[in-house]
């Protein structure tokens, strides 16, 4: 099967840029999510906002591991439309997830000893990771939407793995506090 063709002209100056700026801010609105709290009582629980960003990252997994089947498979096309869905569901887990932080506030892990330590390895390496994560997944997406797929394939190669255990580690991080939600 062939390679799709370019979607779109190459121009990387501009979208390193971009891809700079929109970093950086992502970036800052998520570290200053923690100084900032709305206040403001909703008619639900806002936790029902981690719930979906569990639900969402669970189906990016997913939509990961099917990708790079069907790209090892040499369906291009399928492949394509599986990484533009999981680049669409990350985009929304990021409007969910500022969402719940800004009407829940922080909740602290409650869990003690070895499962506490666990539980604190595993968020700050999921932390690091997804604050890095981003940039790769843009550059990533950019070089085949040119159809520079020589280096999209050795971008992806990062990419991949890094994306992959940030959201089943969301999921993980999910699943351990969530009974701490009050």
């Amino acid at each position: 099967m062939k390679m799709p063709e370019p979607v779109i002209a190459k121009n990387d100056t501009t979208v390193k840029w971009i891809i700079g700026i929109i970093s950086v801010v992502v970036f800052a609105v998520v570290a200053a999510l923690p100084k900032i709290h709305l206040g403001i009582k909703l008619p639900f629980d806002a936790h029902i906002f981690a719930a979906v960003n569990a639900a969402i990252n669970s189906t990016v997994s997913v939509l990961l591991v099917l990708a790079y089947v069907l790209v090892r498979n040499k369906k291009y096309e399928e492949h394509k439309k599986v990484m533009l869905t999981a680049i669409v569901l990350s985009s929304l887990f990021l409007v969910s997830y500022i969402t719940h932080h800004l009407f829940a506030g922080e909740t602290k892990f409650g869990g003690e000893g070895g499962i506490r330590t666990f539980y604190l390895i595993l968020l700050a390496s999921h932390i690091i990771l997804a604050a890095i994560i981003l940039p790769f997944i843009l550059f990533t997406a950019y070089r085949s939407l040119t159809g520079e797929y020589a280096k999209h394939k050795k971008i992806a190669r990062y990419t991949f793995p890094l994306w992959l255990y940030v959201s089943v580690t969301g999921v993980i991080v999910y699943l351990m506090i969530s009974p701490y939600y009050s």
